[in-house]
C-alpha cells in the first residue's frame, strides 16, 4: 500500500505523517510550492522525509488508489477540484483538511464526477505529537474502506461516523468554536491583564475557581499555538463561521476568533519564546513596532 499512497500539501501533517508512517517506499506528494521559489527547500524536505516529490498534480495522482489532501483550509476545495481530472478511477480521496461541511460537499461534488470516491476526514487534534495516533474521524459512503487502508498506513485511532459527507467535518468545526474560541479569549484577557499590570492577579484567580490545570502554563500554550498557527486557525475559523451560519445559530464569539488568532498570527514572531512572559513581550515590542 505504502508505494501507492498520494499526499496534496506537505506542510506540518503531511510531514509530520510521513516520516511516522515510514513511507520510504515510494509515497509521491505534490505541493504548490514546488513551482515557486521555494522549491528547492521543498525538495529538501521530500528527500529528508523519504519521500518522493512530484513536479506537477497529474504526476503525483496517476493510478493511486488512495489521495490524502493536506493543504491550508483556504486551498482545499481547489485542491480538490484541481486534482478531480487526475484521480484513478476508484480512488479514495481522503479530505483531511479544517473546512466547513458545505466546502467538504461542493469538493466531493468535484471528485465523485472524476470516477473517484471522496472521504470527509477530520483530524481532531495537533498532529505533532500525537503522530500517526492523532483522532482522525471519517464519513462518507466509503469511509470504511478509507478507514481500513488508513489502518495499513500505520494510523492507530480511526473513527467511522456516519456515511454523510459533511459528518465528520460538523463535529471538528463545532468542536473548533470551543478550542480556538478558548484561545482568542486567553489572549483577549491576558494581554488586558497585562497592560493594566494585573496579570499574576488575574491568572490567580483563574487558578482559584479551575484546578485542572494552571493558568499560567495554559496561556502559555495558547500563546503559542496563535503564534505559530494563527493564520492558518483563522483560514480554519472562518469555515466555523460558515458552519455556524448554515446552522443559523450565530457566529458572533466566533468571527472574533478569527480576528484575535489573525492577529497575533499576522505579527510574524516566528519560533515562540520559551514561557509567557517572554511571549507576551514579544507581542508588545512588535505591535509597538508596527
Amino acid at each position: 500500500m505504502q508505494e501507492r499512497i498520494a499526499l496534496i500539501g506537505f506542510g506540518e501533517a503531511g510531514s509530520t505523517f510521513a516520516r511516522a508512517g515510514g513511507w520510504e517506499a515510494g509515497a509521491r506528494v505534490f505541493d504548490r510550492k514546488t513551482g515557486t521559489a521555494d522549491a528547492p527547500a521543498m525538495h529538501e524536505r521530500y528527500a529528508d522525509a523519504g519521500v518522493e516529490g512530484a513536479e506537477t498534480l497529474a504526476e503525483a495522482l496517476g493510478n493511486r488508489p488512495l489521495v490524502l489532501s493536506l493543504v491550508t483550509a483556504d486551498q482545499a476545495l481547489a485542491a480538490a477540484e484541481a486534482a478531480a481530472p487526475y484521480l484513478a478511477p476508484g480512488a479514495l480521496y481522503c479530505d483531511g483538511n479544517s473546512v466547513a461541511p458545505q466546502t467538504k460537499q461542493a469538493a466531493a461534488r468535484a471528485v465523485e464526477a472524476a470516477g473517484a470516491h471522496y472521504v470527509d476526514l477530520a483530524i481532531l487534534a495537533p498532529v505533532d505529537p500525537a503522530r500517526l495516533a492523532v483522532p482522525l474521524l471519517l464519513s462518507g459512503a466509503r469511509a470504511q474502506a478509507a478507514a481500513a487502508a488508513l489502518a495499513l498506513l500505520g494510523f492507530q485511532n480511526v473513527s467511522v461516523v456516519g456515511d454523510a459527507i459533511g459528518r465528520a467535518s460538523s463535529i471538528k468545526m463545532i468542536r473548533s468554536v470551543m478550542v480556538k474560541g478558548i484561545e482568542a479569549l486567553t489572549a483577549e484577557c491576558v494581554l488586558a491583564a497585562e497592560a493594566a499590570g494585573v496579570r499574576d492577579a488575574v491568572l490567580a484567580s483563574l487558578d482559584a475557581s479551575e484546578r485542572a490545570r494552571p493558568w499560567e502554563a495554559r496561556a502559555d500554550y495558547n500563546f503559542d499555538r496563535m503564534m505559530i498557527h494563527g493564520l492558518r486557525r483563522a483560514a480554519e475559523m472562518e469555515e466555523v463561521v460558515k458552519t455556524l451560519e448554515a446552522l443559523g445559530t450565530g457566529a458572533a464569539m466566533t468571527r472574533g476568533t478569527v480576528e484575535r488568532q489573525r492577529a497575533i498570527g499576522m505579527l510574524g514572531l516566528g519560533t515562540p519564546p520559551e514561557g509567557l512572559a517572554p511571549k507576551l513581550a514579544a507581542i508588545e515590542e512588535r505591535m509597538k513596532s508596527q
